[in-house]
């Protein structure tokens, strides 16, 4: 069995020596080096060639997100960023991703983190799962974000229902949209929603898999780059047209009838697969929701949340479900799941997926 190879960079002996004692653990995880800091990590890649990097966040002489640019830059390989919870940290966390890691794992405490076995089983699957993203995908999406920053598409861009065909059925005034992604879903919701217009008439419900802290920064980074109004998700506010609200990391969003509008309930009941919040819970949520059109999405992610609960929409109502295509998801786990339950309409690429659900509303 040809095992992972795994470069581990942390400024904290400490941190280097519980990350290396985990992931050794693991039957299929080899770790060939450490690095104390950003030079060192830059020398030490380039002399071992791994193939997964762990990397720091915040280190001394050059920080994770400078090592990883510079990774990205000359030879891309899966990075997994691992970041404290301030809003410092998550705020480079997601620039870290848009730079091209494919996942992060929160420490627990801080960047020194005696209780990191907390994170543990997570940061094994998601080192695993970096050796089998794949990283052309990354840079196709980066890309086709950069082409539509240059041409002003996507950015504002007042799309228009292309196919009137694909409206057909679609008689009910009223409309909500839900997306559910995970692993690469922040790089994948900056194409889809900067590409939505100002002034959209529904609202838009997001569960993005992350933990606490970070949903925050995730929602104001998407605010400042769209035309939609985009924020985390509070308990008992009424849905409002033209505003995208993302389920706070750590509580389940869901969705319940308050007279003639919508009102967004958070919930802490247990995890669902793993997962608070869950797109299942979500979905299932909305489709109780009656004399409502629902335009249901699901982008990359590993596992299966949200085919279930797609399932579920579908018994009630109008619902038109869209899939991110293999060509373009990081991991083809959620939307390949979503297909396999043959409730999905259509199945397009991420810089297509705006596009497609403007048709149907």
């Amino acid at each position: 069995m040809t095992k992972i190879r795994v470069l581990i960079v942390d400024d904290s002996a400490f941190m280097r020596k519980l990350i290396n004692d985990f992931l050794s653990e693991h039957q299929e995880i080899e770790v060939i080096g450490t690095a104390r800091n950003g030079e060192d990590a830059i020398k030490k890649w380039r002399e071992l060639r791994p193939d997964v990097i762990t990397l720091d966040v915040e280190m001394p002489k050059l920080n994770g997100l400078e090592v990883l640019k510079q990774i990205m830059k000359e030879q891309p390989i899966p990075v997994v960023m691992l970041s404290s919870t301030t809003k410092e940290g998550a705020d480079t966390t997601l620039q870290a991703i848009q730079a091209g890691a494919v996942d992060f794992v929160a420490k627990p405490s801080g960047s020194i983190s005696i209780d990191l076995h907390k994170v543990k089983s997570e940061l094994i699957q998601k080192v695993l799962l970096a050796s089998k993203a794949n990283l052309s995908k990354m840079k196709v999406l980066e890309d086709s974000i950069t082409a539509n920053k240059k041409s002003n598409i996507g950015i504002g861009k007042k799309l228009q229902p292309t196919d009137q065909l694909t409206t057909r059925g679609l008689t009910q005034s009223k409309k909500v949209v839900c997306i559910g992604t995970s692993t690469g879903g922040p790089r994948a919701l900056q194409q889809v929603i900067t590409s939505l217009p100002k002034g959209l008439d529904v609202p838009v419900l997001i569960v993005q898999h992350m933990p606490p802290g970070f949903t925050k920064s995730l929602a104001n980074r998407l605010d400042s780059l769209s035309e939609i109004r985009v924020k985390e998700a509070e308990d008992g506010e009424l849905l409002q047209k033209g505003t995208a609200y993302i389920a706070p990391g750590g509580f389940h969003l869901m969705v319940k009838s308050l007279g003639s509008s919508l009102a967004i309930s958070l919930s802490q009941s247990p995890p669902r697969s793993g997962h608070r919040p869950s797109v299942d819970v979500m979905f299932e949520s909305i489709s109780a929701i009656k004399n409502y059109t629902k335009i249901a999405v699901i982008m990359t992610g590993m596992g299966a949340d949200g085919s279930k609960g797609l399932v579920e929409m579908k018994k009630n109502g109008i619902v038109k479900a869209i899939a991110e295509s293999q060509d373009t998801s990081i991991v083809f786990g959620m939307p390949k799941a979503a297909i396999a339950t043959n409730m999905v309409d259509e199945v397009v690429n991420v810089e297509n997926i705006a596009q497609t659900i403007m048709n149907y509303i």
